[in-house]
């Protein structure tokens, strides 16, 4: 019994790890973000001042500025000036 609670809590602790990439919005107006994750490809507008969950399990963000990052989905981040900084 207590092997299965253990395997139970720590799936749970793993799957709420993976949740995403936390992104904030620090500019004065809405960013948009283009995220590719394998073949789909979306814009996600990020309002000032907001925080958004994106890319659980990894994606590239094109930030407003043109640059193109690389995410594994665990990254927290800050939109700057329409930059992204990875922090």
């Amino acid at each position: 019994m207590r092997t299965v609670f253990a395997a139970l809590f720590c799936s749970m602790l793993i799957s709420s790890a993976a949740e995403g990439a936390m992104v904030t919005n620090k500019d004065g107006e809405t960013a948009v973000l283009v995220i590719v994750e394998g073949e789909s490809r979306m814009e996600v507008a990020i309002d000032a001042g907001a925080t958004e969950m994106i890319c659980p399990s990894g994606c590239f963000v094109t930030a407003p500025n043109g640059d193109r990052i690389g995410l594994q989905g665990e990254e927290t981040m800050e939109i700057v000036n329409g930059s992204v900084i990875v922090k």
